[in-house]
């Protein structure tokens, strides 16, 4: 079994993959790499499966050595870091490779697997990212936004008045409530930018019709009403992860 690390700003997506598919997943916070909480976290999560392997991507570089210390010493295994230099599935067509965060090439990798090229990835997370995959298979770029949760924490912590909320659908585009109003203001209008800036990838492209996957906590909500997304996939960076090792392990 492959123990698979996406390690987030927040969270640290874990998941537990074979040669075939990732069959289980979980979430812990981050910070329990500096508190020394996460390795019985960990250990919990693996159980008695039989772990041959490790591959982490990581955008909190204080927490990486942490992660493969831990893992080379409970397991003795290798870890491999998903990185512009490690990654296999895509290629990269983009002028700083070592600037991208090494997620949205997970990302990026899995979705041409599962949709082939081009294909874009929109990830609501922590901020909301669209990453492209061009015709010729090869990573482009893309583009950043505000997070929704981001967004309206914004709001609340800098207005005396406005209230601190939780995401979930609105039906009415008129909010009778304060509370109302933020919510017609995110989840309405975030809809609004992500089916623009789809729009404007499309011409930029130069293609009709172009796969979408979405991925990230609020990609479910978001996805629900809004055609120009094709897929809600949850466990996308993990599965990229995934596939990365195979390739390295098939010797590709």
């Amino acid at each position: 079994m492959i123990l698979l690390f996406d390690i987030g700003n927040t969270h640290t997506h874990l998941g537990l993959a074979d040669g075939k598919r990732v069959f289980k997943q979980t979430d812990i916070s981050t910070l329990t790499w500096f508190g020394g909480g996460a390795a019985a976290l960990v250990k919990k999560f693996a159980g008695k499966n039989k772990i041959t392997g490790a591959i982490l991507c990581s955008v909190v570089p204080r927490a990486t050595p942490l992660v493969k210390k831990f893992v080379r010493a409970a397991w003795k295994v290798n870890v491999l870091e998903l990185n512009p230099t490690t990654i296999r599935g895509v290629g990269i067509d983009y002028p700083k490779p070592n600037s991208i965060g090494p997620d949205r090439l997970a990302n990026a990798v899995a979705a041409k697997n599962s949709f082939g090229a081009p294909v874009v990835v929109v990830d609501f997370g922590t901020a909301v990212t669209f990453d492209v995959v061009n015709a010729k298979g090869n990573y482009v770029g893309g583009i950043i936004a505000p997070g929704l949760a981001a967004m309206t924490d914004y709001l609340h912590e800098r207005t005396a008045l406005l209230p601190r909320i939780k995401i979930r659908e609105i039906n009415s585009a008129i909010g009778k409530s304060t509370e109302h109003a933020m919510l017609v203001g995110a989840v309405h209008g975030y809809r609004g930018l992500v089916r623009e800036l789809i729009g404007e990838l499309k011409r930029e492209l130069k293609i009709k019709k172009l796969p979408v996957v979405a991925t990230g906590g609020y990609a479910k909500l978001i996805a629900a009403k809004l055609p120009e997304i094709s897929a809600v996939a949850p466990d996308l960076t993990l599965e990229g992860l995934r596939l990365v090792w195979q390739a390295h392990s098939a010797g590709r």
